[in-house]
């Protein structure tokens, strides 16, 4: 009952702060937690020290948890900073890809990879991955090349490919699957990309569309807008109050400085890898108080800050460089702003219970590249 009380009384207070964004179909999910409010950042802090290992306890009720002395509790001063939209949002996308059949093309003198995309319009990408061509993907006279048939897309300038997926009603993962797309997943205007055909029989386009939902791999393959030829990432901004345009791409630090530190002081009460029901969990679940500074694990550049994942709720997520990145969910308020550079040991937002979590707690995963890696393995011990 106490609860409700809240979550009824905090959905006033907070509501349209952030953007709801692709949230999938009502019936799919309970009800999603109420928007939340995005916030200035706090001076930066010393990377948190972690209280000594308690164990791990599998469900409630937990016993209370001790704050870092080296933790500042937040003030009223705090106050909310707008939340500009996705660029998937405000770059959508049409679905008029061009539909070729599957040929073979016998390359000339001067033939080039992209030469043949152009002469075929068929997609680079898919070329490369249906004759498995490497690198810098020479082609010979007289070079016999399977074309790959189906619908292609042409990408347009600040088109993503989240937004490319959902326009089709198409998994994005699939998208990547035939195409041989790889790492670090940057699209080019004028690429063309080939989309699978939906299943015969399911539902329209318009109705798994309107189905299309994120999840963290979704952002971290196709967040970041397509790139104009010759066009350069934009450089991670030094403070929240310079907000990037959705349609400049962030680029993500080269190398990895330093090692890890602890998000949060607390214990940990869900391990990484799959449960005793078979769900998996891509991170740890550390219970904190309400309103608990969360620290960024590393330095790095922030790649996500919004609530367009219903489980995840308030959600950050960092690119650290080395393939590495952080993410950071359940908050009640962000600090941060996509594109900002952030050190280790920064406040990047206070925790909270939003999204699908079973107390105040914080979500924490590391990934290198598209892998989800046990956080505990690689944050210091207590």
């Amino acid at each position: 009952m106490r609860r409700s009380v809240v979550a009824m009384g905090g959905a006033l207070w907070l509501c349209g702060c952030i953007p709801q964004v692709d949230a999938p179909p009502a019936e799919a999910y309970r009800a999603r937690p109420a928007p939340l409010p995005e916030a200035e950042p706090a001076d930066q802090d010393r990377p948190p020290r972690r209280a000594p290992d308690r164990g791990y306890e599998p469900s409630p009720p937990w016993p209370a948890v001790r704050q870092s002395p080296l933790v500042t509790p937040p003030t009223d001063t705090v106050s909310a900073l707008p939340a500009p939209r996705p660029a998937w949002e405000t770059r959508p996308v049409a679905a008029d890809a061009g539909r070729i059949a599957e040929d073979v093309y016998v390359a000339v003198p001067g033939d080039t990879l992209g030469r043949v995309a152009e002469r075929t319009r068929a997609g680079a990408d898919a070329i490369a991955w249906a004759n498995g061509l490497q690198p810098p993907f020479t082609i010979l006279a007289g070079q016999r090349l399977r074309i790959p048939g189906g619908r292609y897309h042409l990408i347009r300038p600040g088109q993503t490919g989240i937004g490319i997926a959902r326009a089709y009603g198409i998994e994005w993962s699939r998208i990547i699957a035939v195409n041989g797309l790889s790492e670090p997943f940057v699209l080019r205007v004028g690429q063309r990309v080939l989309i699978p055909d939906a299943p015969s029989g399911g539902p329209s386009l318009a109705e798994r569309a309107a189905a299309f939902s994120l999840d963290v791999d979704d952002i971290l393959t196709g967040g970041e807008p397509a790139l104009a030829k010759d066009e350069a990432p934009a450089r991670p901004a030094a403070t929240p109050r310079r907000v990037l345009p959705a349609t400049a791409a962030v680029v993500a630090p080269a190398r990895l400085a330093g090692g890890f530190v602890w998000p949060v002081d607390g214990r940990v009460v869900k391990r990484f890898g799959r449960g005793g029901s078979g769900e998996r969990n891509d991170g740890i679940k550390i219970a904190v108080p309400l309103n608990t500074p969360v620290h960024a694990t590393a330095d790095g550049v922030v790649a996500y800050v919004g609530s367009g994942i219903a489980a995840l709720g308030g959600l950050v997520i960092v690119k650290h460089g080395d393939r590495w990145t952080s993410v950071y969910g359940h908050a009640s308020k962000l600090m941060v702003q996509r594109g900002q550079a952030v050190k280790r040991g920064q406040t990047i937002a206070l925790s909270g219970d939003t999204g699908f979590a079973d107390r105040p707690e914080l979500h924490f995963e590391l990934r290198k590249g598209r892998v989800p890696v046990d956080p505990l393995g690689q944050l210091p011990p207590g």
